[in-house]
């Protein structure tokens, strides 16, 4: 349960259009006893306790990256009595797609040297690769217009006074999104929409409609009064042009002329930015930019350096609630400004903070404790839960409602639900999502249904709902079980294995201690593994009985495993296992084998290695997949 619920309802809006197909957070409570309408008003934002993870610095600021979900960090923002002064967010789009992070296979260090003239003429896309979820941008509109009003409210809730917020979206939701932001913001503050026009996409050839090479950024403000300053461009070729100045008495622009009468020139090398924005894309422009990151739905620094330097001064705070590859947070850190950046997967939040040490920023790294033990994200948590949950199986005559079913041989086909980790109103198991299940899903299972599984991640309380149960439950004759998810979720996360060896040094070169890495096996990366490698002999012999023979060559590992680490760090300051991580030394091994070290590149192969001053306590292995173990030296 939560440790408390926060309020942040402000009051309605006076005089704004509704978007009246969704329910916001007020949900409809209907008995079958009496014509009563109920509605039971969202108690607040989810307060849970927040673990320090690490951190990095000295942090006078405070800088924060949260991994957990927008809703309860508005709480613990709010609880803390800290106030954002300048918000982007780039939530899901409700595309409908997958997006993946592409896994490259390390180099194995015992042969790094020996492969190194080979480097020079290898192809990086010849990398062994493959790909891992990081989330799915899947939802109905009701659903998705619900979480999205949340979360808006949320945030709203933490502004200051001053403060402004930009929303980053596209044509798929962007325009029922813009209708939620002039009911909760006014429309009287709106200020902009902001269209960043991407030139250098490739859409195919759009034979059928114009090429979409355009996302939808509205900037609203809290209220009448907000930071603001206007910001230039630089012109490609410089402009002259006669100067324009103010006459107060008649409060009009006029020419500007000299004492003798005549117009003054001058020459103009930038102008004032407009609301339509020609920027590259940073996947698109990577060979140049140099900042992407590989990461899915990364957005280049410089649609951020704008935004920032627009709506905030240095000293503001900036945040992201949805914060992708950190590019807020890197932008905000680089401009003076201090920062927040919130995600719910774990690969934003370890890219966020690789990325920010290279920068040299400042910051603690921090984890909502909410009882959900996540497996890097929402979308492969999902996933592993319905291998963890015995006998799950899909089930197409039921639902969409219903995860699946588990089959027994007293009570036959067992419906089950399982709360969407994406969709933080799910988590908890109240009376207005049960009446649901009883009113709505039950009377569509099939007749022979006797009981189903209902699982919950928080509950209001477990014996009001199971008498609610009894008193609502009267038209069917299914028994409804209640099951804990977090018992599941608890063995969703395995360590990995490791051995090493540690050694001392003293001599006119340097004086210190060693960590050696003899061998790293990782059952969730051999195992993913091992379904590519299916996946491409299955493809493989489809092409073959289709007379289109292509050779298949599979992903190998070494008996040492080595190549499937991407990152390492010591910690010669704390020894308890349970404490918050600090990072004395590290080297992280990008997918061509190199090796950076404490953020910084250089132009060395892994030697399976790494070096610290001071005797190591502890190790903090990450896989190439993203899950990190901590072992006690």
């Amino acid at each position: 349960m939560a440790v408390k619920y926060i309020p942040y309802f402000p009051n309605t809006l006076d005089g704004q259009a509704i978007l009246d197909n969704f329910v916001r957070t007020k949900r409809v409570l209907r008995y079958r006893d009496n014509a009563q309408v109920v509605e039971r008003i969202e108690r607040g934002m989810p307060l849970y306790e927040m673990e320090q993870k690490e951190r990095i610095g000295v942090n006078p600021n405070h800088n924060m990256v949260i991994r957990g979900e927008c809703l309860s960090a508005c709480a613990y923002l709010k609880d803390k009595g800290i106030q954002v002064d300048l918000v982007y967010i780039d939530p899901p789009f409700a595309s409908g797609a997958d997006y993946a992070k592409k896994v490259y296979i390390r180099r194995n260090p015992k042969v790094a040297e020996a492969i190194a003239q080979a480097e020079k003429e290898l192809d990086v896309e010849e990398l062994k690769a493959f790909e891992e979820k990081m989330y799915g941008d899947v939802w109905d509109k009701e659903r998705y217009l619900n979480w999205m009003y949340e979360n808006l409210m949320a945030i709203k809730s933490v502004m200051s006074d001053e403060a402004s917020i930009y929303v980053h979206l596209d044509w798929h939701i962007g325009h029922y999104v813009k209708i939620l932001l002039d009911e909760i913001f006014g429309e009287d503050n709106f200020r902009n929409e902001i269209i960043w026009h991407y030139a250098d996409y490739m859409q195919g050839n759009a034979t059928n409609a114009l090429p979409k090479k355009h996302d939808n950024i509205f900037f609203y403000s809290k209220q009448d009064t907000y930071y603001y300053e206007r910001i230039t461009e630089k012109l490609d070729t410089p402009v002259k042009r006669n100067r324009v100045v103010w006459n107060g008495e008649t409060k009009t622009l006029e020419v500007a002329r000299d004492a003798d009468g005549k117009i003054i020139y001058e020459t103009f090398n930038e102008k004032y930015l407009d609301s339509v924005w020609d920027i590259g894309q940073t996947a698109v422009t990577r060979k140049t930019s140099g900042e992407y990151l590989g990461y899915a739905t990364q957005k280049p620094e410089a649609v951020l350096d704008r935004i920032i330097k627009a709506s905030s001064k240095e000293g503001m705070l900036v945040a992201d609630f949805f914060g992708g590859s950190g590019v807020t947070a890197a932008v905000a850190n680089k401009l003076g400004r201090n920062f927040v950046h919130c995600d719910i997967g774990i690969n934003s939040i370890q890219t966020t903070r690789d990325r920010l040490l290279a920068d040299k920023a400042e910051f603690d790294v921090l984890e909502i404790q909410d009882g959900v033990s996540l497996f890097r994200n929402p979308v492969q948590t999902m996933d592993k839960l319905k291998s963890l949950i015995k006998g799950l199986r899909n089930e197409d005559s039921l639902d969409k409602f219903w995860e699946g079913s588990i089959v027994d041989t007293k009570y036959g086909m067992m419906p089950v639900y399982l709360p969407n980790l994406m969709d933080s109103s799910t988590r908890l198991l109240d009376k207005p999502l049960m009446n649901r299940i009883i009113r709505e899903a039950l009377p569509d299972l099939p007749d022979e249904t006797k009981r189903v599984i209902v699982y919950y991640i928080d509950i209001t309380d477990k014996q009001e709902i199971e008498q609610f149960i009894k008193e609502q439950n009267d038209q069917t004759t299914i028994e409804i079980e209640l099951r804990d998810l977090k018992q599941v979720l608890d063995d969703v996360v395995v360590e990995d294995e490791a051995e090493w060896e540690v050694s001392e040094t003293h001599d006119a070169l340097w004086t210190g201690w060693k960590v050696e890495l003899k061998s790293f096996h990782s059952d969730r990366v051999l195992r993913k593994i091992e379904e590519v490698n299916l996946k491409g002999q299955q493809q493989a012999l489809q092409q073959k009985a289709k007379g289109k023979e292509k050779e298949f060559k599979p992903i190998t590992i070494s008996d040492e495993g080595l190549e499937t680490i991407e990152w390492v760090s010591l910690d010669c300051t704390n020894a308890d296992k349970q404490a918050p991580w600090h990072s004395d030394t590290e080297i992280k091994i990008d997918r061509l084998g190199y090796v950076i070290r404490n953020g910084k590149k250089a132009q060395e192969f892994w030697d399976a290695s790494i070096k610290c001053d001071s005797k190591p306590l502890r190790m903090r292995i990450r896989n190439i997949c993203g899950d990190e173990t901590i072992y006690l030296i």
